[in-house]
């Protein structure tokens, strides 16, 4: 499976991720929100080089390109997303797409393979207007309420006006033809150190987490900073950040072995420097690949804001925004990507849950789904300076396209 004719072009997909760099390019990353003008020239750039994949390209009403193929045969998906975060790196979405579109162009043009890789780059997995709103839609999971509802986290623009202005009004959203693909594989950078700091090439991902999001509210009383005295005050920042400090108290009891946990966002109400708060916000979220663990700590987190309450002198409210069930990945994806490192990374792989939400998580809820990583320098993500090298990128691609021959021929 080694033949060079039958290998991923390195220099090829090394000169495709660079050119999407530049779209939208900042510093040594990029900054291509949502249904920004870089992130819609992304999705055309990637529509108009489709065809030579063999494929027909389509980007439909929620911002997703789907190239399809007309071969008989199995089909096997493969994609990521385009879009990033704001300020944020090169590799994070862009690779796992680009490597699905090397894939469909080396076996899509191979006489002697039956059945075909389709491509696909999914919208807004980075949640600038909800979660994994593109993936969702292909599997059935978005209604027109929820995109009427939608709206961007940092500006505010309604999703409906975003689509309008992109030229996308109007258009079907595609949905998943149940049946047709075999499965789905999607790559990606690791974004942390375990690869790196173990001299490893591939990471064959077996499950990734469960995200729960939780918007945690305090109530106290709004008062004179200087005239009123302490042991009276109703402070409602204070009372958040004793909370926060019992969290790590009392989590480490009741969690699993790689449970995170993170407090993203504090809001004191109103917020100025001689005005006791009367109100606190913090936006909390946990996450594991066991969905028990995550009920666990919810409960402990309910049981501990009762107590708070009924101590006072605030009073503490635990309302759950955000439910991400985890995913496990295929053995026989996990398998393919496996014997495929052994042929291109020299075995230098390992099998490792993902601690990042991904589309594959949302596409596994309807077809086998699996996932590969490659290292990133210093475990940076989601900034920047994120990077990988681009020896670890040709690999991680020649083990991609392999394990998606192994997998057709499966």
């Amino acid at each position: 499976m080694s033949d060079n004719n039958s290998r991923a072009d390195g220099a090829r997909v090394l000169a495709d991720l660079n050119a999407l760099r530049a779209i939208g390019a900042y510093k040594t990353g990029v900054h291509k929100p949502t249904f920004s003008e870089p992130h819609i020239r992304s999705l055309q750039w990637l529509a108009q080089r489709l065809p030579d994949a063999g494929l027909t390209a389509e980007i439909d009403g929620i911002g997703n390109v789907l190239g399809t193929s007309a071969r008989p045969g199995p089909k096997l998906l493969a994609g990521s997303h385009l879009e990033s975060q704001n300020y944020a790196g090169w590799l994070d979405g862009p690779l796992g797409v680009i490597y699905a579109l090397e894939a469909a162009r080396i076996i899509n043009s191979d006489p002697a393979t039956h059945g075909a890789i389709e491509v696909a780059s999914w919208c807004d997995e980075e949640g600038h207007f909800g979660s994994f709103l593109g993936s969702r839609s292909y599997t059935g999971g978005v209604t027109e309420a929820e995109i009427d509802a939608a709206r961007d986290r940092s500006g505010g623009q309604s999703m409906r006006d975003a689509l309008s202005e992109a030229g996308l009004a109007g258009r079907a959203r595609a949905v998943c033809e149940r049946g047709r693909h075999i499965g789905y594989l999607e790559a990606h950078i690791e974004q942390g150190q375990t690869l790196e700091g173990n001299a490893l090439k591939i990471g064959v991902v077996t499950s990734i987490v469960g995200i729960w999001q939780y918007r945690i509210s305090f109530t106290g009383e709004q008062n004179h900073a200087g005239t009123t005295r302490m042991a009276v005050r109703r402070d409602a920042g204070l009372a958040l950040a004793r909370f926060c400090v019992e969290i790590d108290d009392r989590f480490p009891a009741h969690c699993g072995p790689r449970t995170v946990w993170t407090t993203g966002r504090i809001t004191l109400d109103p917020g100025a420097p001689s005005i006791i708060p009367g109100a606190a916000e913090m936006l909390f979220q946990i996450r594991d690949d066991d969905s028990a663990v995550i009920a666990r700590l919810e409960e402990l987190l309910q049981s501990m804001a009762a107590d708070v309450s009924a101590r006072g002198p605030c009073t503490v409210a635990v309302e759950r925004i955000r439910t991400g069930a985890p995913a496990l990945m295929d053995a026989s994806f996990q398998n393919a990507i496996e014997a495929a490192s052994a042929a291109f990374a020299g075995g230098k792989s390992v099998r490792m849950p993902s601690g990042a939400g991904h589309d594959a998580q949302v596409l596994a809820t309807v077809m086998p789904s699996g996932m590969l990583f490659v290292p990133s320098i210093g475990g940076i993500s989601h900034h920047w300076t994120e990077n990988t090298a681009d020896a670890d990128i040709v690999t991680g691609a020649e083990v991609f396209v392999d394990a998606c021959r192994r997998l057709l021929k499966g």
